[in-house]
Order: structure tokens, then C-alpha cells, then sequence
């Protein structure tokens, strides 16, 4: 097909500047010229002028276009859809992948209707540094949008994520979500600012940290916040929501473990539940749990530990049966030096204890394996010696005292009672904390 010299050089100077590639196609025949000499292509030997453009546009897209362009690029140099998106439109535009030596690059092919309507001009720009700053753009300003939302410390969510999470579910709640389900735990470390003030920044910051991977590691299918200096917000979603007891169970024995032992953070919590037919809000169900976190706060400041003696009878967390040999074992060793008395090891992580079967007997307890046996063994000892009792225990778990001098009075089956003196060790993990306690109860006579 040949064209004006005249009209060629225009097209040309006009188009070469912004294309890497024009052809100039009758759209009856298909017969086509290069306008712009192809730079790009030059290894795929486009011929320069020939008689079915669409054809040989279809047969060449099969040595250059990205596998995963092919079939909207096949697609798209259909004569008949160029035709009928010309005639809409006035031209029509697709960006792909191509390969040129092995590397990916991205080009914009345009197709323009000619003022005569009969030609068409075929285009092909080079756009891969335009897609590359794009995506360069696009990608800082979600990391910037991300880091704005990431507690810089933590590197939790900060409270920006939580007040959009809260927005998103108080608009679940008004249009009255029927499959809404979720919980909030409260967290403060307590003590951040004594720490902070005695012992530097630095171990506050620490702490903190400490304070969040315990939380996290305890709740690991649930959304965690930072909401301020000492304040931690759990979202309590799927499986974690299901066994949410047993988790703040886990989260509040963790703390008075380490308040006794002063070996990690000790984090006051509350936990309240979502109840659609009376929350409005999702401030209703976060005051609630933040009215149970500072009533948990006021318990482990006063030292009293009841609440968590109450609820671990109703909560048992079953031990492994890794754990469960591992006790057996030392208590194995343990009843083999004793001699007389009667011989208990309990494990703390679980609260699981074994016990001499001659105190079993002897006392009528229920049976030799035990959950909460601690608690269960304080209906047995005399209320009289019970603050006494209750005080050398804590002490020992503490590390800060013995029962070299404690005796006290147990009660039998038959309402009894005699004076017995134990001998009691704690037993600590690679960490230093507290993991078993154990020992030995000896009759006095007396």
C-alpha cells in the first residue's frame, strides 16, 4: 500500500517521537506501512509493509506478549472489535507485558481512526518507566498507610487501626449484622511507671514489649492494639473468641505468676462480649470490659488472688501428656528420696498436681491426679491456720521464705484433725520462673 510522501513524513515526524512502533492499515484489505520503524521489535523482523495486518499482528503477538497478556492481546487486535470500538470511540487503547531479552516490559498499544475513515493507526508506546514509578508510588504510600497504622515500638497496630476498626464495626452494628460476633479484652501493664521512673526508659519500653508478645502469643487469633502508653485492646475473633474464658484464664494465672516471681509483665484485664440486643455501640461492650480491667487492676494491687482461685474451678486447661510424663517423673524421684510423709509435686503452668495415694486414703481426697489440688487442699487445713497456711505458701512460690516452721492442722474423713509439717521446694524453668511445686507433708505427733 503506498501512501503520500507528503502525508507519510507528517505522520511520521508527529508520531515518532512518542511511539516506538506505528503502522498505517487500510481497514478494508488489511494492508499495512510502517510508519515509525519498530526499535523495539527489531529481533521479531516485522516486515515494513504487507497485505493482512490483523494476521500478522495475531502471529507475532505469540514471539514477544507475556503468556499471561496473550489472549486479551489476541482479543484485541480482532478486527472486529477494533472496528466496533473505533467506531464508538475513536480509538482504543491496552496496556501489556511484553518480553525483550528475557526482561518484562510494560507497553501501551493505541489504535486511532483516521480522519478518512478508512485507515487506522496502529501505535505502540514504551510506558514500562511510567507503570514502574507507579507501582515505586503506590507501594511507599501503603507502607506510609501501613507504618501510620503500626504502633512504632510494638509493632502492633496503633490506635489510628483500632479507631477505623471501631468505625467499620459500629457501621456492622447499625445496619444490624446478624452474623456479628466479637469480644474485647482490656490490657494495662501495671507498674509502667514506677518502672519507667527507677529504672529508666529503656526497661519500661522493654516491658512493654514483653507485655505485648506475652498477649499476643496467648491470643493468637485475634486483633491486637496498642491504644496508649500502657493500654493493649484485644479484638477476640474466631477461634480465640470460642475459648475466650480459658484464654483470659491463661493471660491473668501468666501475671500473678509473674508478680510473684518479679520475672515479666504483670497486665490487669477485663473482658466483655458483644450482645446485640443491647449494645448500641462498640464504646458500650469496650466500657465494659474496661470497668472489669480496673476491678482485675485493684485485685493484683491489693494482692488478692481469689478471683483467680474462683474461676480456675470452673476452667481446666488440659495438660499434654508430654507435661503430664514429665510430672510423673519427678514425682517418681521425688517419692523415692522422701521416705515417710506423704509426697505432692504440682505443676504450675496447669495447676495439675500428683499426690501420694496414702494421703488419697488417709484423707479421702478424690483421687491421686488433680486439677486446682492446691485450692482443694484448703477446705482440709483448720480455718484457724488457714491465714498462716495461705501466707507460707505464697511466700515459698514468691521464693522469699521456707516451711521450716509451719505446721497445721488437716482434717480427716471422720472431722479430725492432726497436726502435720510440711517441706515444700519450687522447682524453676530455663527462665527462672516458677514451674513446679512440690514437697512433702509429715505427720507430728503431738
Amino acid at each position: 500500500m503506498k501512501i503520500n510522501q507528503d502525508e507519510f513524513n507528517q505522520i511520521a515526524t508527529t508520531l515518532a517521537a512518542h511511539y516506538e512502533s506505528v503502522f498505517y492499515v487500510e481497514i478494508e484489505t488489511g494492508r499495512y506501512t510502517e510508519v515509525v520503524p519498530t526499535q523495539m521489535l527489531t529481533e521479531i523482523h516485522i516486515p515494513a509493509e504487507g497485505e493482512d495486518f490483523f494476521a500478522q499482528s495475531r502471529d507475532n503477538a505469540h514471539k514477544y506478549v507475556h503468556s499471561d497478556d496473550l489472549e486479551k492481546v489476541l482479543r484485541f487486535h480482532d478486527k472486529t472489535t477494533i472496528l466496533e470500538n473505533l467506531a464508538s470511540n475513536g480509538f482504543c487503547s491496552l496496556v501489556c507485558r511484553i518480553i525483550l531479552d528475557g526482561k518484562i516490559v510494560y507497553v501501551r498499544h493505541l489504535d486511532m481512526m483516521c480522519e478518512d475513515k478508512k485507515h487506522v493507526l496502529f501505535c505502540m508506546e514504551n510506558i514500562d518507566e511510567e507503570i514502574r514509578e507507579k507501582e515505586e508510588q503506590k507501594k511507599n504510600l501503603q507502607s506510609a498507610e501501613r507504618l501510620a497504622r503500626l504502633d512504632e515500638l510494638t509493632g502492633i497496630k496503633n490506635k489510628n487501626a483500632f479507631v477505623e476498626y471501631r468505625r467499620s464495626v459500629n457501621k456492622k452494628i447499625q445496619s444490624a449484622d446478624s452474623g456479628l460476633r466479637f469480644g474485647i479484652v482490656m490490657c494495662d501493664v501495671n507498674d509502667m511507671k514506677r518502672f519507667n521512673d527507677t529504672r529508666g526508659h529503656s526497661f519500661g519500653d522493654e516491658m512493654l514489649c514483653r507485655a505485648c508478645r506475652m498477649i499476643c502469643a496467648i491470643f493468637p487469633n485475634s486483633q491486637v492494639y496498642r491504644i496508649g502508653g500502657d493500654e493493649f485492646v484485644v479484638i477476640l475473633l474466631g477461634e480465640d473468641f470460642e475459648i475466650k474464658e480459658e484464654l483470659l484464664e491463661n493471660l491473668r494465672r501468666e501475671s500473678v505468676s509473674n508478680g510473684r516471681s518479679r520475672s515479666g509483665p504483670v497486665i490487669a484485664s477485663g473482658m466483655a462480649e458483644y450482645n446485640p440486643s443491647s449494645d448500641a455501640t462498640f464504646s458500650d461492650v469496650f466500657k465494659r470490659a474496661d470497668l472489669q480491667m480496673y476491678e482485675n487492676k485493684r485485685l493484683l494491687k491489693s494482692g488478692s488472688t481469689s478471683w483467680n482461685n474462683e474461676r480456675a474451678m470452673k476452667v481446666e486447661i488440659p495438660i499434654p501428656e508430654e507435661r503430664k510424663r514429665r510430672l510423673d517423673g519427678l514425682y517418681g524421684a521425688l517419692f523415692t528420696m522422701a521416705g515417710e510423709g506423704y509426697v505432692f509435686l504440682n505443676d504450675l503452668q496447669y495447676d495439675y498436681s500428683r499426690w501420694s495415694m496414702s494421703l488419697i486414703d488417709d484423707f479421702g481426697l478424690q483421687s491421686e491426679y488433680m486439677y486446682h489440688a492446691g485450692k482443694i487442699w484448703q477446705d482440709y487445713v483448720h480455718p484457724d491456720d488457714l491465714p498462716l497456711y495461705k501466707g507460707v505458701i505464697d511466700a515459698v512460690i514468691c521464693g522469699s521464705d521456707d516451711m521450716k516452721y509451719l505446721r497445721y492442722r488437716a482434717r480427716r474423713p471422720d472431722g479430725m484433725y492432726i497436726v502435720v509439717q510440711p517441706r515444700a521446694f519450687i522447682l524453676n524453668d530455663s527462665q527462672g520462673n516458677p514451674e513446679y511445686f512440690g514437697g512433702i507433708i509429715v505427720p507430728v505427733e503431738e
